[in-house]
């Protein structure tokens, strides 16, 4: 008994479960004799006790499904004996349920004519209506007729020239799902924001606790603090690290960031302090944007901005307003320059910096404007922290 459960079990695995070995890329002929030959070995085993067979394979159980398998195939080839008895005329009725038994069943039988020669085979598919629509099986029943077509026409071909989908469907899987080809601007974030503020310079920007600042005066607060960034060394190939809690200022200090050319490395303040400590030794910024009473303490000897600093604020006041030039950046502004990294969540060992570059989030900021169809009068909710990706698209939306 042992062995032929082991064989069972071996056909469970290797068969219902689609692992028949395909390895090599074999002809359908070739295909169809390894499974004949698993299915044979499983047929000396067919007196093992289903419940033996369901205790050893141990499969998660649903009430809901078979615990074995959910799609089934029966062909029905074996004479049918004529059932007689005296003073009755017996026959056999086809007995329907109304519920399917299995997620999807194919129920063919082999039929022959009045000499005995084979003159085809019929069937139906049943299945279950919560998990099929009737669509669903009808496309099903049109790509295996097509694979049918395909192994009589040529027995000897690999399995992977099999085609069963039709012209149509081809054409979508190659063509249409695929086509996702998209104009898209060679700019850095900064010149996009720029262009929005010269078309919408009144238009709320940004708007926080009542706070309410239009594009002109975020572009301008963010201008006055670029050019004192780059004259700390911000620019090109650098990062800054940004330690603010949620607010205005958190908005101008990252697009200031992103005009002097540099990338920023957005910290929360309410990390951890080893998360913290870590990130800041990682990613090694020139400077770090804060404030007074962030909660934060920074390691010893690390340039910093505070922004809410008398000397800070004094310097700001010092700068012009107006956009920066090329010229006063340490080098030219360019897409493929990276504006960000973002560090994981460390669950699987250390945090992982991921840096973005201009040209990605660009691609990504006007998809959404198109996939979602945001206009200007729309408002977007930063609801995640500064630290998650998807920030990156709450903060800038123009």
């Amino acid at each position: 008994m042992d062995e032929a459960l082991d064989d069972l079990v071996g056909f469970f695995v290797n068969t219902l479960v689609l692992r028949t070995d395909v390895s090599g890329d074999p002809s359908f002929a070739e295909l169809v004799e390894r499974v004949r030959e698993t299915d044979l070995r499983a047929f000396g085993a067919q007196d093992v006790p289903f419940e033996r067979l369901v205790e050893v394979l141990n499969p998660v159980r649903s009430m809901g499904r078979h615990p074995l398998f959910q799609v089934a195939l029966a062909f029905q080839n074996a004479p049918v004996s004529d059932l007689e008895m005296p003073g009755l005329d017996v026959l056999a009725e086809p007995g329907a349920t109304g519920a399917a038994k299995f997620d999807l069943s194919f129920n063919l039988s082999e039929s022959f004519t009045g000499a005995g020669e084979p003159a085809g085979i019929s069937g139906g598919i049943e299945f279950a209506t919560d998990v099929f629509d009737r669509a669903t099986i009808e496309r099903m029943v049109g790509w295996l007729t097509r694979l049918l077509e395909e192994v009589l026409a040529d027995p000897r071909q690999p399995v992977s020239r099999a085609r069963i989908l039709e012209d149509t469907e081809l054409a979508q899987v190659l063509n249409g799902w695929n086509d996702t080809r998209q104009e898209v601007p060679g700019a850095a974030l900064p010149t996009l924001f720029e262009e929005q503020v010269a078309r919408t310079p009144d238009a709320v920007a940004v708007v926080f606790e009542g706070v309410e600042l239009s594009y002109r005066e975020v572009n301008e607060r963010a201008n006055r603090l670029a050019r004192l960034l780059v004259g700390q060394g911000a620019g090109p190939e650098r990062f800054v690290a940004v330690v603010l809690p949620r607010s205005a200022e958190l908005v101008i200090s990252l697009l200031a960031v992103l005009k002097t050319g540099a990338a920023y490395v957005p910290i929360d303040p309410d990390y951890p302090a080893d998360r913290i400590a870590y990130i800041l030794g990682d990613a090694d910024p020139m400077c770090v944007i804060t404030v007074e009473g962030s909660g934060v303490e920074l390691p010893a000897g690390t340039a910093r901005i505070v922004l809410d600093g008398p000397a800070t604020q004094e310097a700001l006041d010092a700068q012009a307003p107006g956009d920066l030039a090329d010229a006063e950046r340490l080098a030219t502004l360019h897409a493929d320059a990276p504006a960000y990294a973002i560090y994981t969540s460390g669950s699987t060992g250390r945090p992982k910096g991921v840096v973005v570059e201009h040209r990605g989030i660009v691609n990504r900021l006007l998809w959404m404007q198109d996939r979602f169809g945001l206009a200007a009068d729309d408002r977007v909710l930063q609801k995640t922290p500064s630290g998650f990706d998807v920030s990156v698209w709450e903060f800038f939306w123009p």
